[in-house]
């Protein structure tokens, strides 16, 4: 494909400064940044353990300097002994030893602020791992000062109300402790458990553990299950009548509605947040349009962003876990959720915008085609999408090469506590194991937590040892040193998309309105700000599709497109498959 495959209009670029911006209320550096997740065990090994470590992303520097991205969102590198990958942490104050030490964390902090970078860290305080010393103290015996350091249920009341435990093949979330004859909480697996925010010991600790980190210089954090702190303690008991009556059914909404999750927000804006210029995102699992916005309304002092999961959870079965519906997610239902979200935070608030995590399968896989022929298409498709909304967008490490879901064929394969628990949930129940395995292929996480993708040579240039996960075999013709060569390539698209972003705020802070929401292939909306407007033609079909612009006028050459050319028509755009454009408009 020719390099004129994403044509950005010089021209237009730079309009930038033809931008009033002195119009735009509140900017905020977090709001116009672009925002690389780095998963470190799957960035560059640089010891041969077959890990990667912190002197392996301090070496890729200067290539996450080159996207034109912002700030680095790195997933926990905390003393952990790894049962979830660094979400259980036994030390908040030390690094993972396969990481590397604390001197190697300082070198790389001072290598991205040398570079421009800022670097937002995960805070996991829902809960801690329970080899940590706090858990460690409150297990070896009822009057120990740690004791209501976590939630404890004492055997002779009988068994606990149920709460979910998120991977655990009995799905439950209180496991039985016989050393003080009494069960502990822990809403993920029994190898994390849940902190007691109601106990202020505990607040301050991590308070000033927060303050620990900032005071390095860290520029923020992403609070991972943020809003499942806060606890109703007494426990009491729930029904699936209940979640299904209130809830929807849906027991992350009934978790994330504890009484004082605000109050422990606004006291940790108080007492730490306030003293700092940082960013904070929410991991807002549970959180709804209608409650979301408490998170992130400036007047209530709270944090900055949040995520939602109404988008990334489209196109599964109801009562499956993570099973796919044959057919697929409509590309009408997808619409709605970004419109009805972006309409959350349209007065007040800031929203985000992702497809791809530590947690989500790969996007290119997941929304959209990874065969062959549209793979590159698709790709570009998503990140036009993704740099094209209003919000912060958070971009997974990988998918700027188009680095697709592996599929493994067997649950050895895998190594994530979610799919392995599950899997034996399942199989204890009786269930369909192959069915199961068939839509991890899609939905399973470790997908998107295979091995970056640097090079042709052994082991995709990712580590000279053996791989903690495999490496998806297609690296030797999806890798970062044949796009670095290629202008057309998904890489250097994804750099072009980002400069087109920033030079032109209207991306960021322009008002978003959808068009032809009923259409069934091509998602179409326009941006606009202070008098500059823009339309963006997402044609999410492996289909050519005229897409009638209904007295909307576009002038000059696009801003962008995904295809060598373009084919407009007086009152029509003509899209080819995945085809991704964004044109001026009156």
């Amino acid at each position: 494909m020719l390099a004129a495959a994403f044509f950005v209009s010089c021209n237009e670029g730079d309009k930038k400064t033809e931008n009033k911006m002195a119009d735009v209320k509140d900017r905020k550096w977090w709001k116009e940044a672009v925002v690389y997740q780095v998963y470190p065990r799957s960035f560059k090994d640089t010891d041969g353990d077959g890990v990667g470590d912190l002197k392996g992303i301090a070496s890729k520097l200067d290539y996450i300097k080159s996207l034109g991205v912002d700030i680095i969102w790195l997933n926990p590198v905390y003393g952990s002994p790894n049962a979830d990958n660094g979400y259980d942490i036994s030390d908040y104050r030390s690094i993972m030893k396969e990481f590397g030490t604390m001197n190697d964390f300082d070198t790389l902090l001072k290598g991205m602020h040398n570079r421009g970078l800022k670097l937002v860290m995960d805070l996991v305080v829902n809960h801690c791992s329970d080899e940590h010393e706090w858990f460690k103290q409150s297990r070896s015996s009822r009057t120990n000062p740690y004791r209501d350091y976590f939630h404890w249920w004492p055997a002779e009341k009988g068994t606990p109300p149920f709460r979910p435990g998120s991977f655990e093949a009995d799905g439950s979330g209180w496991r039985y402790d016989s050393l003080t004859n009494a069960y502990y909480l822990h809403y993920f697996s029994y190898k994390q458990p849940d902190l007691n925010w109601e106990n202020p010991k505990v607040r301050k600790e991590i308070f000033d553990m927060m303050k620990m980190w900032f005071d390095k210089g860290v520029d923020g954090f992403r609070m991972d299950v943020i809003t499942f702190i806060s606890k109703d303690t007494l426990f009491p008991v729930i029904t699936q009548k209940d979640i299904a009556e209130k809830y929807n059914g849906d027991w992350s909404q009934y978790l994330a509605s504890g009484p004082h999750l605000h109050d422990y927000l606004q006291e940790m804006n108080k007492e730490v947040l306030s003293k700092y210029d940082v960013m904070t995102l929410a991991e807002g699992a549970g959180a709804t349009r209608y409650t979301a916005l408490k998170l992130v309304d400036p007047d209530r002092h709270e944090l900055n962003m949040a995520y939602h999961f109404d988008g990334v959870n489209l196109g599964y079965l109801p009562n499956e876990f993570k099973q796919m519906d044959p057919n697929g997610y409509k590309l009408t239902d997808f619409k709605k959720v970004y419109s009805d979200w972006d309409s959350v935070f349209a007065d007040k608030g800031w929203g985000t915008i992702y497809l791809g995590n530590h947690d989500q399968p790969r996007m290119l896989t997941r929304w959209g085609n990874d065969a062959p022929e549209y793979r590159e298409a698709s790709s570009k498709l998503l990140t036009t999408f993704l740099l094209s909304m209003r919000g912060t967008p958070y971009y997974y490490f990988g998918d700027e090469l188009g680095m697709n879901n592996i599929k493994f064929d067997k649950i050895e394969e895998y190594r994530d506590i979610e799919s392995i628990g599950m899997y034996q949930q399942i199989k204890n129940n009786g269930g369909d194991l192959d069915r199961f395995l068939k839509g991890q292929k899609i939905s399973a996480r470790d997908n998107g937590r295979t091995p970056f993708q640097w090079d042709d040579s052994p082991n995709a240039g990712f580590t000279t040892g053996t791989p903690w996960l495999k490496i998806n075999p297609n690296y030797t013709s999806v890798n970062a040193a044949m796009q670095e060569k290629d202008a057309s390539s998904m890489l250097n698209y994804f750099r072009k998309m980002v400069k087109l972003r920033k030079d032109n705020l209207v991306l960021v802070y322009g008002k978003y309105t959808l068009v032809d929401k009923d259409n069934p292939a091509v998602y179409a909306y326009t941006r606009a700000l202070n008098g500059e407007k823009i339309l963006v033609l997402l044609n999410f079909s492996k289909e050519k599709i005229p897409f009638n612009l209904n007295g909307i006028k576009i002038s000059g050459k696009a801003w962008i497109n995904n295809y060598p050319s373009e084919n407009v028509e007086e009152n029509k755009v003509n899209l080819e498959p995945y085809q991704a454009v964004i044109y001026k408009a009156e």
